[in-house]
């Protein structure tokens, strides 16, 4: 690892996954932390639309739209796997697991380095990362 970067030990992996998120502040900037599917995930908390407190908001299914067997419109519905990140500000949605606006994938959400060592998660900051200071 060099001299620009560090690991820090953000939370401990029962209580992520009881919560499914925790939003924590490093060295001044927030991140996000999430459980889903048996994977921990890391995002900035902006929002790329107009830089709100993104990982602040709902956690929900992905809103789908059905198709009835006679090739009608069946309404919406939830997918039964898919979770979304629901920006507070404007409700603009992104994949839990990838970051990715589900309709616009040329936009995400910024990740973190993020690994579980035994009970710990632990983020990896790098100085070159935007939103963190140089080291």
């Amino acid at each position: 690892m060099s001299a620009a970067q560090h690991e820090i030990v953000v939370a401990g992996l029962a209580d992520l996954e009881e919560r499914e998120r925790l939003v924590v502040e490093v060295d001044g900037v927030e991140l996000g932390i999430y459980f889903h599917a048996g994977e921990v995930r890391a995002w900035h908390n902006v929002c790329p639309h107009q830089g709100g407190p993104v990982c602040q908001g709902k956690i929900m299914p992905r809103t789908v739209q059905t198709v009835r067997e006679d090739r009608k419109n069946g309404g919406p519905a939830f997918h039964p796997s898919d979770r979304t990140i629901v920006c507070p500000w404007h409700g603009f949605e992104f994949d839990i697991g990838t970051g990715r606006h589900p309709s616009a994938p040329g936009i995400g959400l910024r990740p973190i380095p993020v690994r579980v060592q035994g009970d710990d998660v632990i983020v990896t900051i790098r100085g070159d990362q935007p939103g963190f200071p140089g080291r």
